[in-house]
């Protein structure tokens, strides 16, 4: 039986309705279609005009409360985005893969970003009508606050993912800089906008964790609750590599994020999607409650990964789990 949700049910903004393509969302992402293909951009277009969903975005922007803190956070973090990268300087230094990538530990250490690892760059995350040729992409992770975004889907919790998306543009324009001034071209992507590369398919292929069923990344150590951002080069750097925590089916058997979600758009089993089997949520049901909430975050708050402490105790557990079934 589902939990009670105060949420539910949950009308739509009638005024934002009338703005909604014909098209479908979910069909933009090929929702049940059963051959590969690229992504396309379904929404946070840097043009909403160029999106059929762009007057969607558009009536978000417009929907933001009067609360200052919106405002505050916003222009500071224009301010990053708009601060400029060094040009690339002298010839590109030569050092080891390994060497190369042990040197992003210190964009961990110094509290830049939480979490970083590097995947060979695949045309497959490009989104069609945009090209990549750098070899590389090296990922960034930064962790929400926990006690701000538990308050999902109240504006403390909208203006810390502004925060962190912040953060994480920061940390990007900072490690490509460094990586400019040692001779090798280097490009950030950054969030909220769509840019040429879906984040998460790079994120789960250089280790960050699994994709859980609200459709975002699931790490032992953050939970649910980070952002992405990432920076292309060919700088040589060695890769991290995938791995897998039991998190998958762990997501079977929970319903958590599913009772949760306010207007039903967490499926209870995974989808086919361009080819592919795979968690995914409801884009058509999802955005309204979205937009309306400047980004809800309420699946990635009450995720049972997300609350601090127990995600190592969860992958430690699940563990223990798969060595004894395979024992026997």
């Amino acid at each position: 039986m589902a939990r009670p949700n105060t949420h539910r049910p949950h009308t739509p903004n009638p005024d934002q309705m009338a703005l909604k393509p014909e098209v479908s969302g979910n069909a933009i992402n090929g929702l049940g279609e059963a051959h590969t293909r690229r992504a396309r951009m379904v929404y946070w277009a840097p043009n909403p005009d160029d999106i059929p969903h762009g007057r969607m975005q558009r009536w978000f922007y417009e929907a933001t409360p009067d609360d200052p803190r919106f405002a505050e956070i916003r222009a500071w973090r224009q301010v990053i985005y708009d601060a400029p990268l060094p040009d690339v300087t002298g010839d590109p230094r030569e050092q080891s893969p390994e060497t190369w990538t042990a040197a992003l530990d210190r964009f961990v250490g110094d509290g830049s970003c939480d979490m970083i690892g590097v995947a060979p760059m695949s045309p497959d995350w490009v989104f069609e009508g945009s090209t990549v040729p750098q070899s590389r992409i090296i990922v960034l992770g930064v962790q929400h606050a926990y006690e701000a975004i538990e308050t999902a889907p109240g504006i403390p919790a909208s203006v810390e993912v502004l925060r962190q998306y912040g953060r994480a543009a920061k940390a990007a324009k900072d490690i490509a800089g460094w990586l400019r001034l040692q001779g090798w071209a280097a490009d950030p992507v950054t969030g909220p906008m769509t840019g040429a590369v879906a984040l998460i398919p790079p994120a789960l292929a250089c280790g960050f964790g699994e994709l859980g069923k609200h459709g975002s990344i699931i790490n032992p150590e953050l939970g649910a609750s980070f952002r992405l951002s990432a920076v292309l080069t060919d700088a040589p750097f060695a890769l991290t590599p995938p791995r897998s925590h039991g998190i998958d089916e762990f997501c079977m058997h929970c319903r958590i994020c599913e009772d949760a979600c306010p207007p039903e758009a967490i499926f209870p089993d995974k989808k086919t999607v361009r080819g592919v089997e795979k968690w995914y949520v409801d884009f058509d049901a999802c955005l309204p409650f979205f937009n309306e909430n400047q980004g809800c975050a309420i699946c990635i708050a009450v995720c049972p990964w997300s609350r601090p402490g127990v995600g190592l105790n969860l992958a430690a557990k699940l563990a223990r789990r798969s060595d004894r079934l395979a024992r026997n």
